[in-house]
């Protein structure tokens, strides 16, 4: 797992961001204890891509917004793109015994979509959508479970690790099954949140989806939502971690991957078709966000 930090404004907490491998997946496991290395945990962060920590034993200490949380058996923390996760101090996770899981929204397959938008329709992902800065939403697995969850984390893990023949396919089915379980848990939270689903960002998902394809500035989405550039900017920074323009540029690069992964179609008939009728900007675009040429890309992700 590859992430970078994204340049700070002004007092808000750092943003890490996914940094795609080519050719692997956007998958990663990882133990949580004394020993854990987790990108960011020095600083007060948020992630703009969701993860799960779940913990089969007791102990150590969990840092979500602004609260501070004793782990118990059981527990499992899931964190939203946006979340704010607490500077962790040296001990936190001394005798902590659980497994952290993060991923994108591309792993789940080549259909599901890749704005913002995937996270409020598809019914795996549901249960990460709460906005931002709210801290980590705590479920709690019944004993019955927690087993079948270890064993189900440590085999997806030993796929990643190994990847053996098929592995990609093994590494989906478990990544699917511990998403059905975060949102059986998860049942009456989501269905509160379906209740109360916030219509702004609904609306401006729904307008990027729509629109991607085609010029779309952060001013003519403000203009479809009918509310200031000023406060779009601030209400969806706020709650997603991210700007209006980044996911833009997020939906199109999900579009051109896919384009690149699975047609031959020339490089600037895939820019086009990712909203880019600047080729050569978007092949810049493209290197800075994955650190390799559209081309380059393709030659190693070819399904």
């Amino acid at each position: 797992m590859r992430t970078r930090r994204a340049p700070l404004k002004g007092d808000e907490p750092a943003t890490y961001r996914w940094q795609p491998v080519p050719g692997e997946l956007s998958v990663a496991a990882m133990p949580l204890g004394h020993a854990a290395d987790v990108n960011g945990a020095h600083e007060a962060h948020s992630h703009d891509f969701p993860g799960l920590a779940y913990f089969w034993g007791d102990g150590g200490i969990v840092r979500t917004g602004r609260q501070v949380r004793h782990v118990e058996a059981g527990d499992l923390f899931v964190i939203a793109p946006g979340d704010v996760m607490g500077q962790a101090q040296r001990d936190d996770l001394v005798g902590a015994r659980g497994w952290g899981v993060f991923f994108t929204a591309d792993a789940l397959g080549t259909d599901t979509p890749g704005a913002h938008l995937a996270w409020r329709t598809h019914p795996l992902l549901f249960p990460f959508v709460r906005g931002g800065a709210t801290g980590a939403l705590r479920l709690k697995v019944p004993p019955r479970d927690r087993d079948e969850w270890t064993t189900r984390i440590e085999a997806l893990h030993d796929e990643l690790a190994h990847r053996r023949e098929g592995y990609r396919e093994a590494v989906s089915a478990h990544l699917v099954l511990l998403l059905v379980g975060v949102s059986r848990l998860a049942a009456d939270v989501v269905g509160d949140l379906r209740e109360n689903a916030e219509p702004l960002l609904a609306e401006v998902f729904d307008v990027i989806e729509q629109r991607y394809r085609e010029p779309l500035s952060l001013r003519e989405v403000a203009a479809a939502v009918r509310i200031s550039p000023g406060h779009l900017t601030s209400t969806v920074r706020r709650r997603t971690g991210r700007t209006v323009q980044g996911w833009i540029t997020e939906r199109r690069m999900v579009q051109a991957r896919r384009l690149l992964a699975t047609t031959e179609l020339p490089i600037s008939d895939i820019a086009r078709q990712a909203g880019f009728p600047d080729a050569g900007y978007f092949a810049r675009t493209f290197g800075k966000l994955h650190g390799m040429s559209p081309s380059g890309w393709r030659s190693v992700n070819v399904l």
